[in-house]
């Protein structure tokens, strides 16, 4: 019996079972490959996602991958059978922050697939075909459902604008941190620096492009081109902007808890640093990010320590917060 895993409040789950529903107009029904566990799931299933950012009751799921195996009408019939991820935001299409293809930024309200919408926790997702990205037959889909925090980092690595030659730094190492060192190591840096709070994660590092690592507690520099903040933590911000040089750049992309140590505008207006943030990943961020997974620049599989059954949904999602070491990216297998 195919399954879904309904949070129907903080701490309260069922996996009960699943009928595949038929697409409407415009849409395609995906079965569901794998589906990843992040922070923000942890986050819906203890009640600690922000009002208006989550709805109960809810199948979580936001980072997935799966095989379109029906669609509505208007939805070309050449996409059944294809290898998809997609995009979460529910954008309106027609406001202005659409139409100027910051999607993230939808004026109609928040809307995300995972969130206020049904996730891929389950054996099929049905969502607009729009949101779609056809990946290459040969692709892996584990490793294809990492797709969408690859698809942040993609944000933050436009954002970022890094140049051939350019001295770039990464805050973080967990997921979004890895990632990160992936997209800016294809810009060819002349450094590629690590900063992190655990040393286990140096060799992961190296393997994916990084030339140095150090940990936050030691020595730092203070003249590097451009820095990409992944961590989150109360004082990643603080730690990634001492990084810059004069005139360097920074991207934050981690969301800290309320009562993070903040940037120091006098700092920045003397330094002439430039901040940028990123939420979510557009269509232009998502295009990128598979693009570079089919040409083989990202590598997601060495993230990927555990996949299990849709039904140990309540024991991967206390993995993902115990802090072991021994614990990276959860997937499960509906």
């Amino acid at each position: 019996m195919s399954g879904a895993v309904v949070v129907d409040g903080p701490g309260e789950h069922r996996v009960v079972a699943h009928e595949p529903a038929e697409p409407g107009p415009g849409e395609a029904r995906v079965r569901v490959h794998a589906v990843g566990i992040c922070g923000s799931d942890r986050e819906v299933y203890q009640g600690n996602r922000p009002e208006g950012y989550v709805r109960y009751p809810l199948t979580p799921g936001h980072e997935w991958s799966g095989t379109v195996d029906a669609v509505g009408d208007g939805v070309p019939a050449g996409l059944i059978g294809r290898k998809v991820v997609g995009e979460g935001f529910r954008n309106c299409q027609v406001c202005d922050r659409c139409h100027a293809g910051e999607t993230t930024l939808c004026t109609a309200g928040y809307e995300e697939t995972g969130f206020t919408q049904p996730g891929a926790m389950a054996a099929t997702l049905v969502l607009p075909a729009r949101l779609l990205h056809v990946l290459p037959d040969d692709a892996d889909l584990s490793a294809a459902a990492l797709l969408e925090p690859a698809a942040c980092v993609a944000a933050a690595a436009l954002k970022a604008e890094a140049r051939p030659g350019e001295r770039v730094a990464v805050v973080g190492t967990g997921t979004l941190g890895m990632f990160a060192v992936q997209f800016l190591a294809a810009h060819s840096p002349a450094e590629l620096l690590v900063v992190g709070t655990r040393d286990d994660r140096e060799a992961l590092s190296r393997r994916f492009g990084a030339t140095d690592f150090r940990l936050r507690s030691g020595p730092l520099p203070s003249d590097i081109d451009v820095v990409i903040e992944t961590a989150g933590s109360a004082s990643a911000a603080r730690t990634a902007a001492s990084l810059l040089r004069r005139g360097g750049r920074l991207v934050l992309t981690g969301i800290p808890a309320p009562g993070a140590d903040g940037l120091d505008p006098t700092d920045l207006v003397v330094r002439q640093l430039e901040v940028r943030t990123v939420f979510g990943a557009a269509p232009d961020a998502w295009a990128h990010a598979v693009r570079a997974f089919g040409a083989g620049l990202l590598d997601p599989l060495p993230l990927v320590t555990h996949e299990v059954a849709l039904d140990r949904f309540a024991e991967a999602i206390e993995w993902v917060g115990s802090g072991d070491p021994k614990v990276g990216k959860v997937l499960l297998r509906p």
